[in-house]
């Protein structure tokens, strides 16, 4: 069983306002398989990191539901928040968040936040990645990196939902940037690498050859399903006609993407979609989390 260390950088003086401001929290997860029950057999955490109780709400022998708390609700200049999961072969989690994670605007020194997720799944493992959207407030500044390690007949499902600016109050998204990078490895060998930064000043912002001015973007992906072009044409039945989204298969990762301005619609887009991929991926019906529905 794999056992996280966890290290926080140490803090002078959390309460500086210079380029030095440095506000860390960590969660490292381990989930095993107990005689045909999936449990959290490690929560260890620095700073404001928590994980709800385990919840079974598909019956024992179903996945294992934990809800990853941020209390503060968002990340400002300064925070460093690392989360660490790892699953067991035999085991099944299902991980998701109460409600968005906000980006806020950055101090007036301009000091980044840093956000990184470091998942892995063992042979036989079973891994779903669901968090709510990420709100990124105009000016915030920083790097969020998610990487996926899987191992021999690993599965994973996950997606991101992003949003940027606030249009509803007139906000949006017009200085800063976030960088973003993803890594996803099969026994080490790299089936998915992607860089991605968005800044409001560069030409692919707002060019028709990239973001061309959408304010939400999302992405989906699953590992792990058998037919995955069959998957593909289900996809392609079921959800709604309309060119902002989607899917294909590339180095056996399905990939759905959504470009638009809708969360609401990116957001419906992504759970239909796991509705219609669950029962060909593990032969389990999609059972919603009780906390989105609050």
């Amino acid at each position: 069983m794999t056992q996280y260390e966890l290290v926080t950088p140490p803090v002078t003086s959390g309460h500086r306002f210079d380029e030095g401001r440095h506000w860390a929290a960590s969660l490292a997860l381990t989930f095993a398989q107990r005689e045909g029950v999936t449990r959290l057999t490690q929560a260890r955490h620095e700073g404001p990191l928590r994980v709800q109780r385990p919840f079974y709400p598909e019956g024992r022998s179903g996945a294992c539901h934990v809800y990853v708390l941020h209390p503060p609700g968002g990340l400002v200049s300064g925070d460093a928040l690392t989360v660490r999961a790892h699953i067991e072969s035999g085991a099944h989690a299902l991980l998701t968040t109460p409600a968005a994670n906000k980006l806020y605007k950055a101090d007036s020194q301009g000091v980044a936040w840093t956000q990184h997720t470091h998942l892995s799944v063992d042979d036989g493992g079973t891994l779903e990645w669901l968090p709510q959207e990420t709100i990124a407030f105009d000016g915030s500044k920083g790097e969020q990196r998610t990487h996926i390690d899987l191992h021999g007949s690993a599965r994973c499902l996950g997606w991101e939902v992003m949003a940027l600016g606030r249009p509803a109050s007139d906000l949006p998204y017009i200085s800063g940037r976030i960088e973003q990078h993803f890594r996803l490895t099969l026994d080490g060998k790299p089936l998915w690498l992607e860089r991605q930064p968005l800044d409001p000043l560069h030409p692919r912002f707002s060019g028709r050859w990239g973001q061309g001015g959408a304010t939400v973007q999302a992405t989906l992906w699953a590992v792990g399903i058998n037919d995955a072009p069959a998957a593909v044409e289900a996809l392609r039945d079921a959800l709604p006609d309309n060119p902002r989204w989607a899917v294909t298969v590339r180095q056996g990762v399905l990939l759905l993407r959504y470009l638009g301005c809708s969360r609401n619609e990116a957001w419906a887009l992504c759970e239909q979609a796991w509705h219609v991929l669950r029962p060909r991926w593990i032969e389990r019906e999609a059972h919603t989390p009780r906390i989105w529905l609050t």
